[in-house]
């Protein structure tokens, strides 16, 4: 992949994903179907239990299930799990995250996805603990995500909700394998800016989470555009790659995941929310919406 944008500001040619949260229990084949009639090259598949495809699924399983995306030529685009990588745990919980953490780099890499989603997890450990504790852990399974070239993306979630909290465990893993996600309803729950955040993230940036919400007390996912969270400001900063984007581990070549043929992917909590709008109907205008921010419009 390329870098961002360039002297003109032209908007980057981004692909669209949306994530099987917004679709709870749909079976493969109608996700597939779904993706295709709405125009979204990938899809982040939730690996749960409670979903067709997770870790306990077997080898079988997991080959059909990519040989059904190869088919549709739609991409497998994360294995979002629930590890907690900044969580205090005891010995026998040490071990155990570290076998989660190794089974959803095992089904990445056997789906043929690029990337694995964790979450920190910390709750209201000191800060300083929740890092050292969650770079320990990250830099762990970095060898074998990369020997199944596989990232692990730490996403910007709970108790480390901004790209600068984010960071400050990045960082210090300092390894190409091991990088971020950035989920921008949480990054301004964190009362961060855009800018910030994404200055703060790209040495490390995988993808993009977009989603919507009426506002921080109501986050009832509405469709893209028609509530509070700044979608406009998060992916204008996307035009312009910050001059120290590479840091410490640049990806290939000195470029970075998030540039031409990077990635927005679409995480409706349906799951959470019931009583929201069903997702299907809501996803054309959703990609048209962000296609219209990327050209540096308004959405309307």
């Amino acid at each position: 992949m390329v870098s961002t944008g360039n002297a003109h500001g032209t908007a980057p040619a981004m692909r669209f994903a949306f994530s099987t949260l917004g679709v709870p229990g749909m079976p493969v084949a109608d996700v597939l179907r779904l993706a295709t009639d709405t125009g979204y090259q990938g899809v982040e598949l939730r690996a749960h239990p409670e979903e067709p495809v997770h870790p306990l699924i077997g080898t079988r399983e997991r080959a059909a299930v990519r040989e059904q995306f190869a088919a549709a030529g739609v991409e497998i685009l994360a294995v979002a799990g629930y590890a907690q990588v900044a969580a205090a745990r005891e010995a026998a919980g040490e071990e155990e995250l570290a076998q989660e953490l190794s089974e959803l780099v095992w089904l990445a890499a056997d789906l043929g996805a690029p990337y694995v989603r964790v979450f920190p997890g910390g709750g209201e450990r000191p800060a300083a603990e929740a890092d050292a504790d969650a770079a320990r852990r990250l830099a762990a399974v970095a060898p074998l995500a990369a020997e199944r070239g596989v990232r692990v993306l730490l996403e910007t979630h709970d108790s480390h909700r901004t790209g600068a909290a984010a960071a400050r465990v990045l960082g210090p893993v300092g390894h190409r394998q091991i990088g971020a996600l950035w989920d921008v309803l949480h990054s301004w729950l964190g009362g961060e800016e855009p800018a910030d955040t994404h200055a703060a993230l790209a040495p490390h940036l995988g993808y993009v989470q977009v989603k919507d919400v009426a506002s921080a007390e109501d986050r009832t996912p509405v469709p893209l555009g028609a509530g509070a969270v700044p979608l406009a400001a998060a992916l204008k900063t996307l035009n312009q790659q910050p001059a120290d984007a590479h840091g410490p581990v640049p990806a290939p070549e000195g470029t970075y995941d998030q540039g031409t043929g990077g990635w927005l992917c679409w995480e409706y909590e349906k799951r959470w929310h019931p009583e929201a709008a069903d997702l299907p109907a809501l996803l054309p205008a959703g990609r048209a919406y962000l296609q219209r921010l990327l050209k540096g419009g308004d959405g309307g």
